[in-house]
């Protein structure tokens, strides 16, 4: 059985409070409430001061609220509106004066409410508090995440061999889809990518309906989800022969993805593993064909921190979990991404998938 991570995280909360002279903090973001309370919940604001933790959430979530949560927090169920509610919970909270609020997760009339009928508190702007604190996973969130990532592998070996000419792009989508939910998956953290021929070339495209032809490059970038926690995997495949161009590519991909992974070290700037995969890119003559960054993190969310990318001069701590995702892009030909989910301690990174990076040439 799992130990209770909770009253750490929320310790680790206080701690930051503390030392950004905050008395409370205002939690909009679902994702942060789900990591500190374990409520999966869509409805929720949290607040947290340095004794109370206190959920507000409505009638729909009263059961599940409560099986969720158990000591980790007091719950209030609304019966009218959550924000109605809060006032006077905040009022309840003595020494609740200085009060943080998520910026990049409040919207423009929530902050309004802020400053109307909150206007007895003094609202200051926060950036990651909780953010931080999810970066660095723990033994339990580990664990979730390698069971994320085998499912999804177990979805795409059975998704492989179906691979033909005459599918679409969609159809090879439900097929992958429904062996994901096969094998465990929750639900699915991004709509499912599989792009092929020229459309290979488009990055973050989404399934549709051109169908697949001989000579494709066939692009898939998918995940899984368990406990609320992601996989995040990308393979590219050739339907029938592969062109010695094609294979070029992908060989240049492949190497980029095999140097990042092994050269992740705890304390390494997001720049410089950024620079590993970008810089051997380059000096195969790709490097305009490269446009995004090299990786982030996940967990509850399938983007979260840390980045790795030619602006990130934070480093790397312990415990990080972050995707591999070097690719070449060509507009009118197609495109190649490998994609891998990488655990690093200090002993070094860890590859958690294992499934083939070799061009795989489909009849």
């Amino acid at each position: 059985m799992e130990s209770d991570t909770r009253p750490a995280r929320l310790a680790a909360l206080r701690d930051a409070l503390a030392r950004a002279d905050l008395d409370a903090l205002l939690i909009t973001s679902l994702p942060n409430v789900r990591y500190l309370t374990g409520f999966s919940g869509s409805n929720a604001l949290l607040v947290v001061t340095a004794k109370d933790c206190v959920l507000l959430t409505d009638f729909r979530y009263a059961t599940q609220v409560q099986e969720e949560l158990g000591t980790s927090a007091t719950v209030r169920i609304e019966s009218t509106n959550l924000w109605t509610g809060l006032w006077g919970q905040l009022a309840s909270l003595s020494g609740a004066e200085r009060i943080g609020f998520e910026s990049m997760h409040l919207m423009h009339r929530d902050f309004a409410r802020l400053l109307e009928q909150g206007a007895r508190w003094s609202w200051r702007p926060t950036t990651d508090l909780v953010e931080t604190l999810r970066a660095v996973k723990d033994a339990g969130e580990l664990a979730h995440i390698e069971r994320a990532v085998a499912m999804a592998e177990t979805a795409l070996r059975h998704t492989v061999p179906m691979l033909r000419a005459g599918l679409t792009e969609i159809a090879v989508a439900g097929i992958l889809e429904r062996h994901l939910r096969d094998a465990g998956s929750e639900e699915f953290p991004f709509p499912s990518i599989v792009a092929s021929g020229p459309r290979s070339a488009l990055p973050h495209a989404r399934a549709g309906d051109r169908t697949l032809e001989m000579g494709d490059f066939v692009l898939i970038d998918f995940g899984a989800v368990t406990a609320g926690y992601c996989s995040d995997i990308t393979r590219t495949f050739v339907l029938g022969r592969a062109t010695d161009e094609q294979r070029e590519v992908h060989d240049i991909v492949h190497e980029a993805n095999l140097l990042a992974s092994g050269a992740l070290r705890v304390g390494m700037t997001g720049m410089a593993a950024d620079a590993v995969a970008r810089d051997y890119i380059h000096a195969r003559g790709f490097g305009e064909a490269f446009g995004h960054s090299l990786g982030h993190g996940i967990g509850l969310e399938v983007h979260e921190s840390p980045r790795l990318a030619r602006i990130v001069e934070s480093p790397l701590a312990a415990g990080t979990v972050v995707t591999i995702e070097p690719g070449i892009y060509r507009a009118g030909w197609g495109g190649v991404r490998i994609e891998d989910d990488v655990f690093l301690s200090d002993a070094g990174p860890r590859v958690l998938t294992g499934f083939s990076r070799a061009l795989l040439e489909l009849s």
